[in-house]
């Protein structure tokens, strides 16, 4: 696999607007496990390489199970996940599949049943900004 451009050194305000963002949801109220689990799952959906491996060996390192990473593919099948985890993980594929009619409004009313305002749009900008990133590392091919 040949590497592209290189967007960070060509258009660094464009790499400096993407790491705002994830300063961003690093200072906000997602937990670390809910921040990872959107990030590998989206990143497993879009078929993000890189990514897969970068956050399943952050989440490793921040205390997550293998055994709920290898599970996440089939979370639904498992009771290895919390209700707010299989919310946040139902939002993250129905935003990834944005063509498959988008976030419903079943899986919207659950998290508003579990989490405030500001934690569902911290959720929608992490798997936003996931979503940013698996698509700038597949199309520039970065290993």
């Amino acid at each position: 696999m040949e590497n592209r451009i290189d967007i960070q050194q060509l258009e660094p305000d464009a790499f400096k607007a993407m790491f705002a963002l994830e300063n961003y949801l690093q200072h906000s109220g997602l937990s670390k496990t809910h921040f990872y689990l959107i990030k590998i799952r989206a990143s497993q959906i879009n078929g993000c390489a890189f990514c897969i491996n970068m956050h399943t060996s952050d989440a490793l390192k921040h205390g997550e199970t293998a055994q709920r990473i290898f599970l996440l593919n089939a979370w639904k099948e498992t009771g290895l996940f919390t209700e707010e985890e299989k919310a946040i993980l139902a939002i993250t594929e129905e935003m990834t599949l944005i063509s498959q009619d988008g976030l419903s409004d079943e899986t919207y009313r659950q998290a508003e049943q579990l989490f405030d305002g500001n934690q569902i749009v911290q959720i929608i900008m992490a798997v936003v900004t996931i979503n940013a990133w698996n698509r700038i590392v597949i199309s520039t091919k970065k290993r």
